[in-house]
């Protein structure tokens, strides 16, 4: 990590990351990375794989190709 949300999502929208999560955010932390990723041809969600609200406190954000991937991993880990 890091140390931001913003900057990780940006390294998610510029291919240096594959994928990013997170729990516990603020609508500064995804606000403009979030249309960054999706203008890059990736892909943002929340942890279930819906649309993701600014609003959320959590975000699932990927290159699209490992997302559905990150979805089952995080809800194996939610209900092991």
């Amino acid at each position: 990590r890091a140390g931001s949300a913003a900057l990780d999502l940006c390294y998610v929208a510029a291919g240096r990351l594959d994928g990013f999560w997170e729990r516990g955010l603020s609508p500064w932390d995804t606000a403009a990375a979030s249309l960054l990723i999706e203008e890059a041809g990736g892909r943002i969600t929340d942890f279930q794989g819906g649309p993701f609200r600014i609003r959320q406190e959590e975000i699932l954000a990927s290159n699209g190709h490992i997302h559905d991937e990150m979805i089952r991993i995080l809800a194996e880990e939610e209900h092991p």
